[in-house]
């Protein structure tokens, strides 16, 4: 069962940047795997933030963080990433990294949908504060 592990939460002041980090425990790949970044903030219910393909040529994001943040993916180390440039106190959340198999049919295809995913991180707390 693919196991995936989320690092680079912290604080952040208003206008900075953070990048977060999805990796697949050892012995895992993410190849075949369209990677979803979610967030959950204080006494909301999740949401999706960006999504990447398996082939990594396809991105979605949230209207919110469009312009701010960016997703990519290497393959050869089995990791995805989350930049969040221009930070806002709306970003603290914590942030969850899901993946879900895609066939190589489906390789640029890529969902925001919680329900889609079959993997979940254990997520890393984003805080946004002066």
């Amino acid at each position: 069962q693919l196991q995936l592990v989320e690092s680079g939460g912290g604080l952040v002041q208003p206008g900075g940047s953070l990048s977060l980090s999805c990796a697949a425990a050892s012995g895992f790949t993410l190849d075949n795997y369209a990677i979803g970044w979610f967030r959950q903030a204080p006494g909301k219910g999740r949401e999706g933030v960006f999504c990447i393909s398996s082939s990594g040529r396809v991105t979605m994001n949230l209207d919110s963080v469009k312009g701010r943040f960016t997703v990519s993916r290497d393959n050869a180390k089995n990791t995805v990433y989350l930049q969040m440039n221009s930070t806002e106190p709306e970003d603290t959340a914590v942030y969850y990294c899901a993946a879900y198999y895609r066939p190589l049919l489906f390789q640029h295809v890529c969902s925001m949908r919680a329900d889609d995913m079959e993997y979940w991180g254990n997520g890393t707390l984003v805080t946004v504060s002066s």
